[in-house]
């Protein structure tokens, strides 16, 4: 029997024959490197957790025939905010029928539900226990990404029956060892708890701080699967990270106010009865478009704006119309417009999908026929009281489709505006476009499903354009150089933390197969990420400016 004593003695030699080899593992470049990357990852998650950006999950199923291209069956969508102060979860604003509070074979003949807050999870590899403990990491490769060097390492689960562990890649900027992509699944998933294969984004918003942007979701192969999976493609998109407000408290503390009185100079004082309309319906304008920038539905002015009030311009100096018309671009992804007052207001997804500047005049003269006809906006949103809304109040209140009747009218108009357009004779590129709406709308009902304006796709509007429709030749999805509309994301760059827009400036690029088309289609997703103050051309970024 082993004395007290010594045993005492043998476990210190035990203890200090270990020490030099812990102290070795602390002191590898490659120990301390993780570390610093799951301490920058608590550091995020700090950081989010005050943070309520939108989050946006479109999805799309598909069947695919020999030869032939990925066919859209039928898709999902879900507005709503990312909430990180209590766990992973989202706050839903629109939900179609697809989406319940968790995902698996429930529906009729074994189809899947798809859970909201599972979404936001795929913004974060393991919000609970993402360190050394629980993963092994594995140095793979140094990799740029557009121009962010970053170290390459592959993350697995050290025990894999765990449910829900992170398994997969990390992408880490080599600066302030900070995630700027993951890509991967999570562990343990089986028919009454999916989990599915994701490729996530994060942008540079500031120094140290990068925020999830895009994400890309792709089921493509359930045969190989241990659970029959469904075949479908889906993106969330996250944005509006900046709370809106503060910058209205910081333009108040910088009024300055004039000693002197200042006074009307235009020599009336005396306000007719049409300017007081006039002016009543602008405040209604005015009230709307601000309440929809603030909470994060509508970017902030930009040159994109400028692109659109131009194609408008085109349409009314040759329409011999004179009207001060704004444009403006709502940031979610269905196929929506609509008119408040003398603004209109087109999709950011719209714009993704148009194949020219014909279909976008095409779809921008729907809603100048709407204001040249005297539909107007209700006149209610004037009150202060009608835009103080929630969320979730939003959708259900802030309405703006037309009667059936108006819409009758305003493409009978638009037809009319087009004809006396510079593109006259450009108007088989918009029928196409038409056509190519049309022959999907039933699969993609969500996509075409606006969220506060006009559904484009209606029955009514597409019988009202039918003039449009009959000048372009026959719908062909076997030819490959015919391109009746784009994929989603072909247009417009999202900077997620101030809402900005801009246009996508691409290359010519040429199809080596129709299958490479995907109208109306979710596609993967390629950041170019740059650090924040450094434009995508390397050169330092002007401050920002506040305000709109």
């Amino acid at each position: 029997m082993l004395h007290a004593k010594s045993f005492r003695r043998l476990l210190l030699l035990a203890v200090l024959a270990a020490a030099p080899r812990a102290l070795a593992q602390e002191q590898d470049p490659a120990a301390r490197i993780i570390d610093r990357i799951v301490a920058g990852e608590q550091a995020f998650l700090d950081r989010m957790k005050p943070l309520r950006p939108m989050l946006e999950t479109y999805i799309q199923e598909f069947t695919e025939t020999p030869g032939g291209p990925a066919m859209p069956v039928r898709d999902h969508y879900m507005l709503g905010r990312l909430d990180l102060s209590n766990g992973v979860g989202a706050t839903g604003m629109a939900l179609s029928s697809g989406f319940q509070k968790r995902s698996g074979f429930f529906g009729k003949g074994g189809s899947v539900v798809f859970n909201p807050a599972g979404w936001a999870q795929m913004t974060i590899p393991d919000a609970y226990q993402f360190n050394r403990a629980t993963y092994q990491f594995e140095f793979s490769r140094r990799e740029f990404l557009g121009e962010v060097r970053c170290l390459v390492f592959d993350v697995s689960p050290k025990d894999r029956k765990a449910p829900g562990r992170f398994i997969g890649r990390i992408w880490v900027e080599d600066r302030d060892f900070r995630i700027v992509r993951f890509n991967g699944t999570y562990t343990m998933s089986k028919s009454s708890s999916l989990y599915f294969h994701f490729d996530s984004w994060r942008v540079n918003a500031e120094p140290g701080f990068w925020v999830p942007a895009i994400i890309y979701i792709e089921e493509s192969d359930p045969v190989a699967q241990e659970v029959r999976r469904p075949r479908f493609k889906a993106q969330t998109r996250l944005w509006g990270y900046r709370p809106q407000r503060a910058g209205r408290l910081e333009e108040l503390a910088s009024i300055q106010v004039e000693e002197a009185p200042v006074k009307d100079q235009s020599g009336s004082t005396d306000i007719s009865p049409v300017e007081s309309q006039r002016s009543w319906e602008r405040l209604a304008e005015d009230n709307v478009t601000d309440w929809l920038q603030k909470n994060g539905l509508l970017a902030p002015k930009s040159e994109v704006d400028q692109v659109l009030t131009t194609v408008v311009n085109n349409l009314l100096v040759t329409n011999h119309l004179n009207a001060d018309i704004r444009c403006r671009v709502l940031l979610t992804t269905p196929l929506e417009t609509f008119s408040v007052g003398q603004t209109i207001v087109i999709s950011r997804g719209f714009l993704d999908v148009l194949p020219d500047e014909a279909s976008l005049a095409m779809v921008l003269a729907g809603e100048l026929s709407h204001i040249v006809l005297g539909h107007r906006t209700r006149t209610a949103y004037a009150f202060g009281d009608q835009t103080q809304l929630s969320d979730q109040e939003a959708l259900n209140r802030l309405r703006f489709d037309r009667t059936p009747q108006e819409i009758e009218e305003a493409g009978k108009k638009t037809v009319e505006l087009l004809l006396n357009s510079p593109y006259k004779d450009k108007l088989a590129g918009p029928g196409l476009f038409l056509k190519a709406v049309s022959s999907r709308s039933s699969a993609l009902t969500h996509l075409v499903r606006a969220n506060l304006g006009n559904q484009f796709a209606s029955s009514t509007n597409l019988q009202a354009l039918n003039e449009i429709i009959s000048k372009a030749p026959a719908l062909d999805e076997s030819r490959i150089d015919q391109i009746a509309a784009l994929p989603l994301g072909s247009r417009i760059r999202l900077e997620p933390w101030s809402n900005r827009i801009s246009l996508i400036k691409t290359g010519p690029l040429t199809f080596l197969s129709v299958r490479e088309k995907m109208p109306l289609e979710v596609t993967p997703v390629a950041l170019h990420l740059t650090r924040a103050g450094v434009s995508a051309e390397g050169r330092s970024k002007p401050p920002e400016k506040q305000g709109n």
